[in-house]
C-alpha cells in the first residue's frame, strides 16, 4: 500500500468525521500574516542626539487549528515571526529556524451539569486546559499574550478551570526546566535565552557554559541587557501558581487575582582566566526560589442607554521577594479611568500609579517597585513603550495622568491619546559631579498617540499610528543614566496590516 494512497485515505477519514453530523466535532483553521513597517526615531528610549531613525518591516505568519468535540477543546498554532531581509534571499542552515509552535494545548472536560452522560453533577462545569497556551485575564494588564508583539507570549501551564452559580475559578501552575538530558541533577533553571559565547575583558571569545547567564564583559558593557526581567520580554519564573475567580452582576464585572511566581537563586560569578580575560554574570546553582505574590482585584462595569458610561477600578498589591531576593514592602499598582460614550464618539479621563523605591527612604535588601507582571503594557502606558516594556522603566515608579478620546465607525475607528507621565516616588540625581543628594524634577514627559484602523474587507485590517514623546532630562537619566546627551523628543509611525482569513468560513 503507497504512502500516497495512506495519505488519501487519512484525508477520506478526516472528512467523513467532520461531515458526520452524530459526531457533532468542529474544525476551525485560521491564518493570519500581519506585516509591520515601523520609522522609530525614539521607541522606548531617547534617541541619541543627531541619530538617524531606524526604518524596518517585521512580519508574522501564524496558522491556527481548532478541533471540538463534547468532552474536548484542542488547539494548536504554529507561527514564523521575522524582519524583511533578515535572511538572505537562498538561505543556509546556520541561518538558524525561526519557525515555533506557539500554542498546543487540550482543554478535557471533566464535568459539565448539561451532559446527561456525566452523572456526577457537583459543579456547572469544570475542565483542564494543559499545554502550551496564551493565558489572558482581565484587559490583560497582570496577564495577557502581549499580542502586539510579533512573536507574542505563551505559557506552558495547567488550567482547572471551574464553573458554579454564576462564579468562574481558574487555578494554574507552571514549573520550568531549560531541559530533559541524561546526566542532570537537581531542578536549577536559569531564567533567559542564554548566548553561546560572550567576549570577555580582554575581548577573547569565551564559551558560556550551562546554568550562567553572562551579564558583564567586554568593557563592562551588558552582554544580556535587562537579563532577568518579567515584562516584555523572556519568561522568567521557575515556576508560578494562580488563583483567577471572576463573576459578572447585571452590567459590572468583579475578578480577584492571586499570582505568585518563583525565581530561582543565584550567586554572581564569572568565568574567564587572567590571560583570556573575565566574564561576569549570575550561576543559576542554588537551592531554592525568591517567591512573589500579587493580589488584588478589578471592578469594571457600564450604565446609561443613549449615553454610556464605561469604567474601571483596580488595586494590586505584591509580598515576598523579588528575583534578585529583595524583601517587597509596600508595592502597588492601583488605577481609576472612565470613558462616556455617546454614538460613535467617546472621551474620558484616567490616572495610575505604580509604586517605585524613594531614594530617600529605601532601607537595603529593600524594594518598594511594583513589577506589573506579565501583562501588555504597550495597551496601557503609551505607545512607544517607555514604560515596563523591553528597555525596563525607571525605579522611582511611575504616575500615569491620561486622556483618550475615540471614534468607532462602521469600517473606520481611530483613538487619540494623551498622557502625562511623572516618577511616582523621590529620585536623586547621582551624578559623580553631584555633590549631595539632588531630588530630579518629577515629570517624565508627555506622549501623544494617534491610531486608524480601517477594515478593507471582512479578512484584512489596515492599521496607522503616530506618536510623539516630548521627554525630559529626568527621563534620559532614570532610563538611559545619562542628562543633556538624548534628543528630548522621541518620534515613531508604523503602518500595519492584518491579513486574517478562516478557511473554513462558509461566504
Amino acid at each position: 500500500m503507497t504512502k500516497s494512497y495512506l495519505t488519501r485515505l487519512a484525508l477520506l477519514g478526516v472528512g467523513l468525521l467532520s461531515s458526520t453530523p452524530q459526531l457533532k466535532a468542529q474544525f476551525s483553521l485560521i491564518g493570519q500574516l500581519r506585516t509591520r513597517t515601523e520609522l522609530r526615531n525614539g521607541v522606548a528610549n531617547l534617541p541619541l542626539a543627531g541619530a538617524s531613525p531606524a526604518f524596518f518591516t517585521s512580519q508574522r505568519a501564524r496558522l491556527t487549528f481548532g478541533y471540538k468535540w463534547e468532552r474536548i477543546t484542542f488547539g494548536f498554532a504554529v507561527q514564523d515571526v521575522r524582519v524583511w531581509g533578515q535572511d538572505a534571499s537562498t538561505i543556509s542552515s546556520a541561518d538558524g529556524n525561526r519557525l515555533m509552535v506557539h500554542e498546543a494545548w487540550g482543554d478535557i472536560v471533566l464535568l459539565n451539569r448539561a451532559d446527561t452522560t456525566i452523572k456526577s453533577k457537583v459543579i456547572d462545569f469544570l475542565s483542564l486546559k494543559i499545554g502550551r497556551q496564551e493565558m489572558v485575564y482581565d484587559d490583560s494588564r497582570l496577564i495577557g499574550n502581549l499580542d502586539w508583539l510579533q512573536q507574542g507570549r505563551r505559557f506552558d501551564a495547567a488550567l482547572l478551570k471551574a464553573q458554579h452559580n454564576g462564579w468562574a475559578l481558574d487555578l494554574g501552575v507552571g514549573f520550568n526546566q531549560n531541559t530533559d538530558a541524561f546526566g542532570l541533577a537537581g531542578t536549577y533553571y536559569t531564567p533567559a535565552n542564554v548566548p553561546t559565547s560572550a567576549l570577555s575583558t580582554q575581548n577573547v571569545t569565551l564559551p558560556v557554559p550551562s546554568g550562567f547567564l553572562p551579564t558583564v564583559g567586554k568593557g563592562g558593557a551588558p552582554v544580556v541587557v535587562n537579563a532577568v526581567s518579567t515584562n516584555g520580554q523572556n519568561q522568567q519564573f521557575k515556576s508560578f501558581q494562580m488563583a483567577y475567580l471572576t463573576r459578572k452582576f447585571r452590567q459590572a464585572k468583579f475578578s480577584a487575582l492571586v499570582f505568585k511566581d518563583d525565581f530561582q537563586k543565584y550567586r554572581l560569578d564569572s568565568i574567564g582566566t587572567a590571560s583570556t580575560g573575565y566574564v561576569y554574570g549570575r550561576r543559576y546553582d542554588q537551592s531554592g526560589t525568591n517567591s512573589r505574590v500579587t493580589y488584588g482585584g478589578m471592578l469594571t462595569g457600564q450604565s446609561g442607554i443613549a449615553t454610556k458610561v464605561f469604567w474601571q477600578a483596580f488595586g494590586y498589591w505584591q509580598t515576598g521577594k523579588d528575583r534578585d531576593g529583595l524583601q517587597i514592602r509596600k508595592a502597588h499598582h492601583y488605577g481609576a479611568n472612565a470613558i462616556v460614550q455617546k454614538g460613535n464618539f467617546g472621551v474620558g479621563p484616567g490616572y495610575e500609579i505604580v509604586s517605585g523605591n524613594n531614594d530617600a527612604t529605601l532601607k537595603a535588601g529593600e524594594t518598594n517597585r511594583f513589577d506589573p507582571l506579565y501583562g501588555t503594557p504597550h495597551k496601557f502606558w503609551g505607545l512607544m513603550d517607555y514604560f515596563y516594556a523591553g528597555t525596563g522603566s525607571p525605579s522611582g515608579g511611575l504616575q500615569d495622568a491620561y486622556v483618550k478620546v475615540r471614534y468607532t465607525g462602521k469600517r473606520l475607528s481611530t483613538t487619540f491619546d494623551i498622557h502625562y507621565f511623572a516618577l511616582a516616588n523621590t529620585t536623586y540625581n547621582k551624578q559623580p559631579d553631584m555633590t549631595s543628594a539632588t531630588p530630579l524634577s518629577a515629570k517624565l514627559g508627555v506622549e501623544y498617540d494617534l491610531v486608524a484602523t480601517y477594515a478593507l474587507n471582512k479578512y484584512t485590517m489596515l492599521e496607522a499610528g503616530y506618536a510623539i514623546m516630548n521627554g525630559t532630562n529626568t527621563l534620559e537619566y532614570t532610563k538611559q543614566g545619562t542628562m543633556n546627551q538624548k534628543d528630548k523628543v522621541g518620534t515613531w509611525a508604523y503602518l500595519m496590516i492584518n491579513i486574517k482569513p478562516d478557511f473554513f468560513a462558509s461566504k
